[in-house]
């Protein structure tokens, strides 16, 4: 079977994922995907990507993150690939990839603490150092509560 492309000629997979967004089997029923030229407002994307992380789906939320990662500005590229970074540090704990999760948080967590205030009110300092407690957890082999899976990305009542 021939590799589906887009316009440029950069392949594409077209195969249905599941909740955590493995692929599955040509035909196979899917979770729905975020379309990959998603373009949001910042404050949009960071909603829309907590409503997946509450509701588990965390791999869904990188996508939503990293799609304002490509199309933000380029003095926000750092921040929104450190979100993106958490969001897939904890597909792989849900993956059951703990070196994966732990690579991932650690690089979430030193982009996140890159300083300054950061906008929209994203709390960074609290994200930097859930995700730094997280790939703590995961190097102590400790259990993770499945709320310690769903990052608040502005601070405030959750």
């Amino acid at each position: 079977m021939a590799r589906d492309r887009d316009e440029t000629g950069r392949p594409r997979n077209d195969r249905p994922r599941d909740a955590l967004g493995r692929p599955l089997p040509h035909g196979s029923p899917g979770v729905a995907r975020i379309p990959e030229d998603l373009e949001l407002a910042p404050h949009d994307s960071l909603t829309y990507a907590q409503q997946l992380l509450d509701q588990g789906f965390p791999f869904h939320a990188h996508d939503v993150l990293e799609a304002a990662w490509k199309t933000g500005p380029d003095s926000e590229k750092h921040l929104w690939k450190a979100l993106a970074q958490l969001a897939v540090g904890v597909t792989h704990i849900q993956r059951g990839n703990a070196k994966g999760a732990i690579t991932l948080l650690r690089r979430a967590s030193d982009g996140l603490s890159v300083g300054g205030e950061a906008p929209y009110g994203i709390d960074t300092v609290g994200l930097a150092a859930h995700a730094a407690a997280l790939s703590e957890d995961l190097a102590a082999e400790v259990d993770i509560a499945p709320q310690r899976l769903k990052p608040r990305l502005v601070a405030g009542p959750g």
